[in-house]
Order: C-alpha cells, then sequence, then structure tokens
C-alpha cells in the first residue's frame, strides 16, 4: 500500500490549508475527494452565492436610483448571465485549490475515499480500486442539505443549496421553506430578481438564532422588499413538477394550496458522514451523523480528527478554516489551539447582519450581567447620505466594561462587526473604542456610537 502520515477525507475549508501546511513542515500528506474541491463554501455556499447577492444588490439599487436623484430606465435582469457569473467566480476559486493538489506532496486523490480497518498503528483507507495507509486521518467531508420528508417534495424538481446555481429557469414564484440563513438570503436574492417569493417557516418566526428584535427586523426588510413571509406553518405536502407546482400549506390552523413554479428547501444541513466506513475503526457518529469530538478536535479513535462542519458547533466557513490551524497545533507538537474561540458571523441580507457572542436572551438564559446599548443606524449621518438608515447596532457590556456581544444590523454589518470581534479577542473595554477618534462620516462612527454612553 501507499503510505501516507496523513490523509484527509474530504476537500473542504479545513483540508486544503492543512495539507499544504502539514507538507511544508515534511509530512506526507494525501486529500481524497470525489467530487470537487473547496467543499460547499467553493462550489454551491459563500462563494457562488455572494456574487449573486451582489448582482441581485446592483439591480436593487437601480431600481431605486430615484431617491438619489439619477433617473434609469427600465432595469431587465439576464438570470443566466447572474449565475454564469456567479459558477466563473466559484470556478476560479476551485481552479486554484485544484493547482495546489496537482504535485506530489500534497497528493489528490480522486474518488470515494472509505476507512477499510486498522494497518497497524494506522488506518486503512479505501479510494476507488486502491488502498493506502495512514498514520492519520482527519475526516473533513461537510454536510448536505437536509431534505424535509414532505410527499412530492423529492418529485417537484426541489431547488436547495446544492442545486440552484445549475438551475438558470428564473422562476415566476418560489416557495421557500425555511427561516434560516439560507432561506433569507436566497428570498431576497430571488425576490431581486424579480421573482415572488413565499416564505413559510415552521416556527413562530423566522432567524430563530436572533434576539426577537433583531428578528423582527429581518423579516420587515425581506417583507418591505415583496417576500411574502408565513411563520408557524406546516407543509403537508407538493404537487406537480418544476415550472407548475402547488404546496399544501396550514397556517393558523387553516389549509391552502399555494401554487408556485418551484419550491427551494432551505431547511438545515446534514453530515456526510453516513458512507465513510466509521464502524471498521470505531466511531460511531451520533443520531444527526455528527462525530463528537474534544476541544482540540480528536473524536473516539486516536489519530482519527474530525473538522468543519460534520464535527458539530458553528458550521461556518471560517471556523472550518481555523479547524486546521488547531489540528496542525495538535499534529505538530504545538498543542495551544483548541475550540475554545471568539466566532462570528454573519446573514448576507441588505442590510447586513454581524453578529458575535451571545444574543441579549442567551445572555440572560445563562445569568449573564450585562448591559444593553442600542443606536439606530437613522441616527448615523454616513447613513442618511447613502440612504442606508434602516437597522440598529446592539451591543452587550459586562458589568467589567467588557464587550460580551453585538448584533450589527447595518449596510455592511458583516465588516462592521469585527470592530467588536477584534475588542473580545483583545479582552480590552468598550471605553478603548467609545476614546478612539473615528473618521466622519463613516459607519465606523455608529460602531463608535453603540457605546458612547459606556
Amino acid at each position: 500500500m501507499d503510505r501516507y502520515d496523513v490523509i484527509v477525507i474530504g476537500a473542504g475549508q479545513a483540508a486544503t490549508p492543512l495539507a499544504h501546511a502539514l507538507a511544508a513542515r515534511g509530512r506526507r500528506v494525501a486529500v481524497a475527494e470525489r467530487a470537487r474541491v473547496g467543499g460547499s463554501c467553493v462550489n454551491f455556499g459563500c462563494t457562488p452565492t455572494k456574487a449573486a447577492l451582489a448582482s441581485a444588490r446592483a439591480a436593487r439599487q437601480a431600481r431605486t436610483a430615484g431617491r438619489f436623484g439619477v433617473r434609469v430606465g427600465a432595469v431587465r435582469v439576464d438570470f443566466g448571465a447572474v449565475l454564469a457569473r456567479a459558477r466563473a467566480i466559484a470556478a476560479e476559486s476551485r481552479a486554484g485549490i485544484e493547482r495546489g493538489l496537482a504535485g506530489d506532496n500534497p497528493r489528490w486523490l480522486h474518488g470515494a475515499a472509505r476507512l477499510a480497518g486498522r494497518d497497524g498503528g494506522g488506518f486503512r483507507v479505501r479510494v476507488g480500486e486502491h488502498e493506502f495507509a495512514a498514520r492519520d486521518v482527519v475526516l473533513d467531508t461537510g454536510t448536505r442539505t437536509a431534505m424535509p420528508s414532505i410527499p412530492g417534495l423529492l418529485e417537484s424538481g426541489v431547488l436547495h443549496a446544492g442545486n440552484w446555481l445549475d438551475r438558470e429557469d428564473r422562476p415566476d414564484h418560489v416557495v421557500m421553506l425555511g427561516g434560516g440563513v439560507v432561506a433569507l438570503e436566497m428570498s431576497q436574492f430571488y425576490v431581486r430578481m424579480g421573482c415572488s417569493v413565499t416564505l413559510l417557516e415552521r416556527s413562530a418566526r423566522i432567524a430563530g438564532r436572533e434576539d426577537e428584535d433583531v428578528a423582527a427586523a429581518l423579516q420587515r426588510v425581506i417583507a418591505h422588499e415583496g417576500v411574502q413571509v408565513f411563520t408557524g406553518s406546516s407543509i403537508e405536502r407538493v404537487e406537480g413538477a418544476s415550472g407548475a407546482l402547488r404546496v399544501r400549506a396550514t397556517h393558523d390552523g387553516a389549509a391552502r394550496w399555494i401554487e408556485a413554479t418551484h419550491v427551494f428547501a432551505a431547511t438545515g444541513r446534514k453530515p456526510n458522514t453516513d458512507d465513510l466506513g466509521l464502524d471498521t475503526i470505531g466511531v460511531e457518529p451520533d443520531a444527526r451523523g455528527i462525530i463528537a469530538v474534544d476541544e482540540r478536535l480528536r473524536t473516539s479513535v486516536p489519530g482519527v480528527w474530525a473538522a468543519g462542519d460534520i464535527r458539530g458547533g458553528p458550521q461556518f466557513t471560517h471556523t472550518s478554516w481555523d479547524d486546521h490551524r488547531i489540528l496542525l497545533d495538535q499534529m505538530t507538537g504545538e498543542g495551544r489551539r483548541t475550540t475554545r474561540r471568539i466566532v462570528p458571523y454573519a446573514i448576507f441580507i441588505d442590510p447586513e447582519l454581524g453578529r458575535v457572542g451571545p444574543t441579549e436572551a442567551e445572555a440572560r438564559a445563562h445569568g449573564l450581567d450585562v448591559r444593553v446599548h442600542r443606536y439606530d443606524l437613522a441616527r448615523s449621518g454616513r447613513a442618511r447620505e447613502m440612504d442606508a438608515t434602516e437597522g440598529f447596532i446592539k451591543v452587550l457590556v459586562n458589568l467589567d466594561g467588557t464587550i460580551a456581544g453585538a448584533a450589527v444590523l447595518a449596510e455592511s454589518g458583516a465588516e462592521l462587526v469585527h470592530m467588536y470581534v477584534d475588542l473580545m479577542n483583545a479582552g480590552a473595554k468598550a471605553a478603548v473604542l467609545r476614546d478612539a477618534v473615528h473618521i466622519h462620516p463613516t459607519l465606523a462612527e455608529a460602531v463608535q456610537g453603540a457605546v458612547s454612553d459606556v
């Protein structure tokens, strides 16, 4: 058998940087990937969705240019061109990763990989018809859409995170199942492309991870642009095929049919751990398919590690990427990095929501004594000048003056939240931000204004 120091199964956001870093330190490394390198982020997630959202934003700006005294003609969206641009950017990113795996170390093993038992102190990995051995194995196989069990859904040609980029027929009416991050971003994308969108969320409100005031603001944003939102809705069945569908849904105790051309399932993610041969080495995922790890990303079997979405916890590209730094530390002996880290995230609708730390509700539930400081964007001179006054900033400050968390719902909120993130990582007090001199006029003044009375 061909032997390696480390074999990484799955070429997600932790895999390739880890492989290159270990190879640079003299380890012989292989990355096994059955399909496209780069994981969900590059192929259908972060990269192409943000490219498509940029096109949607451009369409929105053109339609509302009159508010700035700019007159434009009728705005026409070339839906195929929008998707082609997003695919091209994704392909460019993927090609760069492929070039990095074209050599002998790290080496790309093309094919579906399965663990095939022990090999002395290491493990055997079967890739296609070939078998390899490795002292350490890293699992980084990511997730796929968790398709709800709704009669007729699969037969309807359902859209989801994994296939939306390849469907160039612009929907006339999308029924969006779910009210989380993917549902919100894709709802705003489709409505700005000129589609009708009806969002059905099973729970009492959308964005269930957020505080009620933040979730309510997010709903106002998408509703103002034309998305019909129904919470507390259950979907009974789907009839027809793509282009001519009927969705049977119950809302407020009343059942009705919704006519649509497409259904988009944004109902969560399922770990890709059900076909890895984990039983051959004694690793057992939980009922959801998650592989349990400790704070150093070690599984229950020494020498087997898990990174990215399959290991539970925050499922973001940036946490997956940071996982490679934890693994590198552990495998090269330093061992200082762990999953004890501050993890921000964002919802990339317009305006963006940048978030870090607990919500106010979570802080109260855990007995944290925090003071809440709020700043409405309507107070910001820069926001008024940009016609971007929708939103607010909410900061949780501990009694010792340090920042516990923040929600920034604002133009460029995903960028602005990092001022709070960096203070939290430094253990610095909010007064550092309060007493700084910020450029006028900027949105950064609003970030400062939110803690002006600390």
